[in-house]
This record gives C-alpha cells, sequence and structure tokens, in this order.
C-alpha cells in the first residue's frame, strides 16, 4: 500500500500539476475522436475516426446512406471525476490505485539508495537486467493529502504509456453493435393514398438493433470495453421541405384512431405530391454509444444511421350531381 513516504523527488510543479489535474475538472478530458463512418447503403461496416454513418432498412423504401457523427473522448476517473490520463510531470494515472505513475528515467544506479527505499521493492531483490524498475508515484488521500513514494514494480504498471487503444476499441465494439436505422412504420401506408390536411402517422418498430438498448464488447492486451448504444431521437424528413423530430419511437397506428392525430410522431401534408408520385421520406436515427473500459475509462460515441420509404398524398374530391 502506498505510504505518505514522499522523499524529495516530488517536487513543487508536479504537486502543482496534480493539484490541478483534481481542481479543474473542465480540463480533465484526454483528446480523442469519436467520428464514425460508414459507406452509403452499408449498416455496419469497418468503423474509422471520421465521417458518417450506415443505413438500414426502411418499410416501401430502400436503406438510407450516411448521417453526421458526434465526437467521442477517453478519460481517466478518479472517483467520479474525470483525470488527464497523463500529466506532465506526474506521468500515467494508473486506474488500479487512482496514482500517478512516472518512469524514473535513466534508471539510478545498482547501488543507488532509492532501490533499497523503494515501495513494494520484494526483500530478495538484487540488481540486474529485467528486474524492475523505479517509478515516481503521486496520490491523494484522505483531505487531499499527498501520498506516494518511490515505488519498484517489475512490469508498467496498468495505464502506463496508455495502454492499447481505447477509443479505436469503443468503435470496434460500435461495429459490433450492428446499429440500424429505424424500421419505419407509417400511416398512410406503402401502397395506400392519404390526404392533405389528414394526418400522417409515424413510428419506428422497436428492437435492440433499430432502437436499443444493444451491447457489445471487445478485449486486448487484457482490457474490455463494453459499448452500449441507444437511440435518443429519430428526425423524419417529409419530402415536403420539413423535418419532424420524435424523442420516442413514436406510436403504432390502429384503425380505431380514425382521422385523430398521432400523439407523439406525425405530421401533415399541406399539399399534395406529385401527379402519380410520392413524397420521400428519411428517417435518421441519433444513437449514443456510452463504452467504458475496465480499466477504468469512459466515453461516449454518436452516430447517425438512415432509413427511407415514401407515401402518397392527394386532394379530396368533392362531386356534384
Amino acid at each position: 500500500m502506498l505510504t505518505r513516504r514522499r522523499g524529495v523527488r516530488l517536487g513543487l510543479a508536479a504537486v502543482c500539476a496534480l493539484g490541478a489535474a483534481l481542481g479543474t475538472q473542465g480540463s480533465a478530458r484526454a483528446d480523442g475522436g469519436g467520428d464514425v463512418t460508414c459507406p452509403p447503403l452499408i449498416p455496419d461496416c469497418t468503423i474509422v475516426v471520421g465521417g458518417g454513418g450506415g443505413g438500414g432498412g426502411g418499410t416501401g423504401g430502400g436503406s438510407g446512406g450516411g448521417g453526421d457523427s458526434g465526437g467521442g473522448s477517453v478519460a481517466c476517473l478518479l472517483g467520479d471525476t474525470e483525470v488527464p490520463c497523463y500529466r506532465q510531470g506526474l506521468g500515467w494515472f494508473n486506474p488500479s490505485d487512482d496514482c500517478y505513475w512516472n518512469l524514473i528515467n535513466p534508471p539510478p544506479g545498482p547501488d543507488d539508495q532509492l532501490w533499497q527505499i523503494a515501495i513494494r521493492r520484494p526483500k530478495d531483490w538484487k540488481p540486474g537486467p529485467d528486474q524492475g524498475d523505479l517509478y515516481d508515484v503521486t496520490c491523494t488521500g484522505p483531505d487531499a493529502v499527498l501520498a506516494g513514494g518511490v515505488t519498484w514494480s517489475l512490469d508498467r504498471p496498468p495505464g502506463y504509456g496508455g495502454g492499447p487503444n481505447l477509443q479505436a476499441m469503443a468503435e470496434q465494439a460500435v461495429k459490433k453493435l450492428g446499429l440500424q436505422g429505424a424500421d419505419i412504420g407509417i400511416a398512410p401506408k406503402a401502397g395506400a393514398m392519404g390526404l392533405v390536411g389528414l394526418p400522417v402517422w409515424l413510428w419506428n418498430k422497436p428492437t435492440p438493433s433499430t432502437w436499443g438498448p444493444k451491447s457489445a464488447s471487445v478485449s486486448a492486451a487484457g482490457i474490455t470495453v463494453t459499448a452500449t448504444g441507444h437511440v435518443t431521437q429519430i428526425v423524419w424528413n417529409m419530402g415536403d421541405g420539413t423535418t419532424v423530430t420524435c424523442a420516442n419511437a413514436g406510436t403504432p397506428y390502429n384503425a380505431s384512431f380514425g382521422n385523430s392525430s398521432s400523439p407523439d410522431c406525425g405530421h401533415t401534408y399541406q399539399r399534395t405530391s406529385a401527379a402519380g408520385g410520392t413524397y420521400p421520406v428519411t428517417a435518421t436515427s441519433t444513437w449514443k454509444v456510452d463504452w467504458t473500459a475496465t480499466s477504468g475509462q469512459r466515453g461516449t460515441i454518436t452516430t447517425t444511421r438512415q432509413s427511407t420509404t415514401t407515401v402518397a398524398i392527394g386532394q379530396l374530391q368533392v362531386l356534384n350531381n
């Protein structure tokens, strides 16, 4: 267990740096992109940084491609507070003990007293190759009292050097999710005709792949990243220059509802579709994917998926005898 023993190796700059790291949550986020792109018409693809989303199936129409993706980032956690995974002068954050580890490099000579006072050094330790390294370790204890000290370790501590690329692992987990666009439900249904001034109902037929939640994991170098995604909204482009944003999956239409409007996701057309034609309807689902790593980091990736369908809108004709 790390103690209050500090020695002279931790300088004032390191103490101030740790205070800044713990006291300023806004500066605690490490750099890292989180955009996701899939080629058009491909709902499940190899995910890279930058770009748009893939498409899913639609009722009465084909899959749509594209869609903007939001960013993601990697953060290390000290309790519930995000801290930088690396701090100049302090080293790398170790999630197993909530301390910063900084390699003493070049290593002290075999007769240096630091080897003798180092915390965790085995009693039978002898100098030589592959006999471990010394680290300056900086921790915070109760009442923000600094603790730590010169510490011996045979292997690199967890988190040192950043470990595996967690953002890339998270993106691979998103790929495994197989996120899809909405399985579109619409009334009037495909092949039928709606009327100007009468409500159109819109909904998604929710499944784990079209609405969530859905989880997937990937592992590397002893670390597992688990990603869980769910849809936060669907934006419906109605083809007449208007969009409808729905924060839920919508309500499926039933004939007993008559000409009433949808309680949560619908639209009313004010003009007919082209003679013999239809309005194209595109549903863009926004997926928020939260991921966590067993090494203590977490992040978020936002991406979109699209589906398409069509709707025919006509005008009620009144005939005079």
